[in-house]
């Protein structure tokens, strides 16, 4: 999720960037070119007040206008820089305009100022010209010159500027893109570290998320840490209701055996069948109840070590009278730990070896491996099997391998509960011969020395 989150601020940082620094871009190609233009407009007005100098004053006759200044820029036919002088009906032009004249807006500006003006050149070329408006002689006639030059020129001003923009808008936008992209990874370092330890809740590592984080998250680690406080504390009420209702059942169950004991002994064997078999229906009930009360479901950071539990396991039902006829192949390497609660492990391979035990030949196989990151746990014997109908009737919750057995065992349904807590998977199989019930648990590191024994409360 934070890796989603931090692209997604990333893209959304990349695209405000790229938008800021193509608004920037526009903004400077406009300001350039105002700026161009205004150079433009002094150039051409210092022209023309230079081209003033064409007006020979001529005393009381007025004025008349001399030869032009020679100037190579306004020589060539349409090379995009004209000019053009009035003085009164009298007009010269340049020979860059060869036969076109320029428009004269109306009306002329003041004498003495000059006016920027907007007009066709000899092709129909957009054209920058400033008017200049004077008054020459005693008998102040009009003068007017026209400068004009191709806004072309200026387009291609403002290209060559933006050519050379660009490239440094694009290291500016690397650079801004790396600045956010620091920015919102060192911004969401905290949160990481949250999903970090969050995983590490999942997978047992940790109990809880603790305070030692950035002050900014530490309230949200406290709101978890509360919540998953607030869970263990219902699940052990829950727990420990369902284990007191059991117990609750265990002596009313214990009376009416006793009943039907006393009803056998009175002849009336029918009914006293009957009562047992209801009666001990229901303590299976009860004990795989109690089993379920068992399951640390909330210790899952807990770890076990599969061979020293399987062989105190096999230890205890080889003095059973049915374990001494087996022969129990243990093929399980030290050091190898799985995460889960050691109790509740003990129940699991308690069970099955009991059912294992129970439809054996001659033989139980009990081997152990790592896999990838997991433990599998595989339990064979070489009895007859179950038959397919019933196999996949043994993996819905609710059923035993034996449900209507003399044996003492918590059922498949139990295992599965047990291993479900403890996020792993239980799979069974015909392994013809006999029966393979395989455990798939998470992998755990070895418990460091001096660290807690295994408990093993039913079975040692």
């Amino acid at each position: 999720m934070t890796r989603s989150i931090r692209w997604r601020l990333v893209a959304a940082g990349a695209f405000a960037i790229a938008v800021a620094l193509a608004l920037s871009g526009m903004g400077l190609a406009v300001l350039f070119e105002r700026h161009v233009e205004r150079v433009a407009v002094a150039d051409l007005q210092a022209r023309a007040l230079a081209l003033a100098a064409m007006v020979q004053p001529n005393g009381e006759a007025g004025a008349s206008l001399r030869a032009p200044p020679d100037d190579p820029l306004y020589d060539q036919p349409f090379s995009g820089h004209y000019w053009q002088v009035m003085l009164g009906d009298e007009l010269r032009r340049s020979r860059s305009l060869w036969d076109y004249t320029l428009p004269t807006p109306q009306p002329p500006p003041p004498p003495g100022e000059s006016a920027v003006r907007a007009l066709a050149g000899p092709q129909g070329e957009p054209l920058l010209a400033v008017e200049q408006g004077l008054l020459v002689g005693r008998g102040a006639v009009p003068l007017r010159i026209i400068v004009a030059s191709d806004r072309d020129e200026l387009a291609l001003a403002r290209r060559g500027f933006l050519g050379d923009l660009l490239p440094y808008l694009g290291l500016l936008g690397a650079a801004l893109l790396l600045a956010s992209w620091l920015q919102i990874t060192v911004g969401l370092e905290p949160l990481q570290q949250v999903g970090a330890r969050v995983a590490a809740l999942g997978s047992g590592a940790r109990p809880r998320i603790g305070q030692d984080l950035p002050t900014e998250v530490i309230p949200l680690a406290t709101e978890i840490d509360k919540l998953l406080d607030a869970r263990d504390r219902e699940l052990d009420r829950a727990r420990h209701r369902a284990a007191n209702l059991a117990h609750g059942f265990k002596t009313p169950l214990q009376a009416l055996l006793g009943d039907a004991a006393r009803l056998s002994s009175r002849g009336e064997a029918e009914i006293a069948r009957s009562v047992e078999a209801i009666a001990n229906q229901m303590r299976r009930h009860v004990d795989r109840e109690l089993a379920r009360a068992r399951i640390q479901s909330g210790r899952a950071r807990q770890s076990a070590e599969p061979g020293t539990i399987t062989a105190k396991l096999v230890g205890v039902l080889r003095r059973t009278p049915q374990g001494a006829g087996i022969d129990w192949q243990i093929a399980i390497p030290p050091g190898l730990y799985a995460r889960i609660d050691p109790d509740d492990l003990t129940e699991a391979l308690g069970a099955l070896l009991e059912n294992a035990m129970r439809h054996a030949g001659r033989s139980v196989h009990v081997s152990a491996r790592a896999q990838g990151g997991r433990v599998l746990i595989a339990i064979r014997d070489d009895g007859p099997g179950v038959p397919e109908a019933d196999l996949q009737r043994l993996t819905q919750r609710g059923l035993s391998l034996d449900p209507d057995g003399e044996g003492q065992g918590i059922g498949l349904a139990v295992v599965a509960d047990i291993v479900d807590a403890a996020h792993g998977e239980l799979r069974l199989a015909n392994a013809d011969p006999g029966f393979l019930a395989e455990l798939y648990l998470d992998a755990a590191p070895p418990v460091p020395p001096g660290g807690p024994p295994s408990p093993f409360p039913k079975y040692s």
